[in-house]
């Protein structure tokens, strides 16, 4: 019984993790979709965790040469 119980956890807690993942964006996916937002061509991309969430941190420049920083959350609630 006590083994039934340990794969059912064990299956419990993958199922879990697949499920949040599904709904988590890429870094790749991120930076395609703030370049096609706002017209511009991206200068840098990385994902860094701010107050316990991963956030996507995309660098782009404009048409009109500006360069901006826009954030998108990894995980989308």
């Amino acid at each position: 019984m006590h083994r039934l119980l340990k794969k059912l956890l064990i299956s419990l807690t993958l199922a879990a993790a697949l499920v949040a993942s599904a709904w988590a964006i890429t870094l790749e996916e991120a930076a395609r979709k703030v370049a096609e937002k706002y017209d511009a061509r991206v200068v840098s991309a990385q994902t860094v965790e701010q107050r316990g969430r991963r956030i996507h941190v995309i660098r782009i420049l404009t048409r009109d040469g500006v360069v901006r920083t826009v954030r998108v959350p990894a995980d989308e609630d």
